[in-house]
């Protein structure tokens, strides 16, 4: 399995939370409460899985590795990728600067909850989309054998890294929280 294949398969996973984010962004317009603890589920989700994994392997790993092969950083495919993590990152802080208030009843709170939810779930359909089929079709054009095979190394060694059984947490909360 290529690196983008794992990467494209992490992507399926954050889709399930980003369902589920829009999901409870809706209910929580409707009924005008907030499930606090199941927002801090998808902030820890979105934070260590989506960023801390996903995103880290990106950045530090494959982003750099395209470099190294010509592809400019701070602009292009992979400058708009690097800035939509960053949009990213300000949408789930949002998210868990305003979920207290917004679980105390504070409205406005509730309602920077909501926008910042379906705002990540948004953007991060559309990064996808991108990433799967154009980034990582473009790396894996400009990537030989050896360059796939050591990525693929740095991804096992950034899971091993994080934590035996980190990568399952997350994925059996991805579940839950999609309600598989």
């Amino acid at each position: 399995m290529r690196p983008t294949d794992i990467l494209t398969d992490e992507h399926k996973v954050i889709l399930m939370v980003c369902d589920a984010a829009e999901r409870e962004a809706q209910s929580m317009r409707s009924s005008g409460t907030v499930d606090a603890e199941k927002i801090a589920k998808m902030v820890d989700f979105f934070r260590t899985f989506a960023d801390r994994c996903h995103h880290a392997k990106e950045e530090d790993l494959l982003f750099v590795r395209m470099a190294d092969r010509g592809f400019p950083r701070d602009f292009g495919p992979v400058g708009m990728m690097l800035h939509e993590h960053v949009q990213s990152r300000a949408n789930v802080a949002a998210v868990a600067d305003n979920v207290a208030a917004a679980a105390a009843g504070d409205a406005r709170a509730l309602a920077a909850v909501c926008e910042n939810l379906l705002a990540y779930a948004s953007l991060l359909r559309s990064h996808i989309y991108k990433e799967d089929n154009i980034l990582y079709p473009m790396a894996n054009q400009a990537f030989s054998e050896a360059d796939q095979a050591a990525l693929s190394a740095e991804f096992e060694r950034v899971e091993n890294e994080i934590g035996a059984g980190v990568h399952e947490k997350y994925h059996r909360i991805a579940h839950e929280l999609a309600g598989l």
